[in-house]
């Protein structure tokens, strides 16, 4: 085959190749920008704490409704807690309520709360529990912050959380 015999020009190829490193590059870059901003933002890398944020949020729209059943079944990782409540005959419901309304960690029921930020604490590459902030009884504008711990191996909830996080609402 001669140079005068080649095949005509066909950019297809040409065409296929730099779309596929185009959308390589593209979701690549998209990825780093996802990770950055949900560190920046306070929901984990890649917003990988929004699972135990609206955990936490579930149970503080539980202690809104007034619903502190719910709420220790949510606190506890233990929808079924009614069935065998000796388990948790350590920390038992009436304790429960009382913690939560009248000895809560602003000293009233809670009305309204609003999920701030959280990260991720604990030892190992991605730590053992996370810290959501949260504000509550937003009445004053202003709220109470209130730090939960959650467990990331069983899903359960603690307060106060093992440490308290710095940011300004």
């Amino acid at each position: 085959m001669s140079l005068m015999d080649a095949p005509a020009y066909d950019p297809t190829a040409d065409n296929r190749r730099r779309n596929i490193l185009f959308g390589i590059s593209s979701a690549l870059a998209l990825l780093a920008i996802l990770t950055v901003v949900g560190f920046v933002l306070g929901h984990g890398w890649l917003w990988t704490n929004l699972g135990y944020e609206h955990r936490v949020d579930n149970f503080f729209n539980a202690l809104q409704a007034k619903d502190y059943a719910k709420a220790y079944g949510i606190y506890n990782a233990d929808p079924d807690w009614q069935q065998h409540p000796q388990r948790y005959s350590d920390y038992p419901l009436p304790r429960f309520t009382d913690d939560w309304t009248t000895d809560s960690p602003v000293n009233a029921p809670i009305t309204s709360h609003h999920v701030d930020i959280s990260r991720t604490d604990g030892s190992g590459t991605f730590g053992t529990g996370v810290i959501v902030a949260v504000r509550v009884n937003l009445e004053d504008g202003v709220g109470h912050k209130v730090f939960m711990y959650v467990n990331k191996s069983d899903k359960t909830m603690t307060w106060p959380a093992p440490h308290q996080l710095g940011y300004n609402p």
